[in-house]
């Protein structure tokens, strides 16, 4: 009898592992396209609205939450002024504070980052979003948006999330017109969007 029991038991705790298994629910999964995943999809955007709408195409196709980063102290409408203003506060390093988000980040599995590209680097909100917050065990995707050369933006973002702890998969750049009336026109096709969005779902 206690034979049988214990040969019960043995099946019972191989059908769990193997429920397990087959579903990635451990701990430490890290499956970018794990369809159990909570993502959230976290982006700063100021003038023209194309990382922004970046940002609301993924968060359509993948789910989960959306969030705007925003800075407690808000920039200037003058758009050079913020030209001037962001290179000074790129190339010191600064990180503005940012209003609360209203979620919880530890909540989620899985954050997609998106970044306008200003001076070739990630803009300082964004900076400050990566720096302040511990994505151990959490996969990151960032992306990025600029209207010439991308510069570093993508290199920066995953070394920055990797050293708090982020495992960091399919970074992606998207090119827009650099023309002024212009702006929001992306160089980059529809199609090689729509594969990168499809390769998160």
């Amino acid at each position: 009898m206690k034979g049988r029991f214990f040969t019960i038991m043995l099946c019972l705790v191989g059908l769990c592992c193997t429920s397990i298994a087959c579903h990635g629910k451990s701990e430490n999964n890290n499956d970018p396209k794990d369809k159990d995943m909570k993502t959230l999809v976290v982006y700063f955007s100021y003038s023209a609205g194309n990382t922004k709408g970046i940002a609301e195409k993924v968060q359509k196709a993948v789910g989960g939450d959306i969030v705007r980063l925003e800075t407690v102290k808000p920039y200037s409408d003058n758009y050079q002024t913020v030209v001037d203003q962001g290179q000074e506060e790129v190339e010191s390093g600064y990180k503005p504070e940012l209003k609360p988000i209203g979620v919880n980040v530890q909540d989620y599995d899985r954050i997609i980052i998106g970044t306008p590209t200003w001076w070739y680097k990630m803009t300082p909100a964004v900076l400050s979003f990566i720096s302040n917050n511990d994505f151990t065990g959490k996969i990151v995707v960032p992306f990025s948006t600029h209207a010439g050369w991308p510069g570093s933006v993508i290199k920066d973002m995953t070394a920055a999330a990797e050293k708090k702890g982020a495992t960091v998969v399919n970074g992606k750049e998207f090119k827009f017109s650099p023309s002024d009336a212009n702006r929001n026109r992306m160089i980059t096709t529809e199609a090689e969007l729509n594969k990168w969005i499809d390769s998160l779902k």
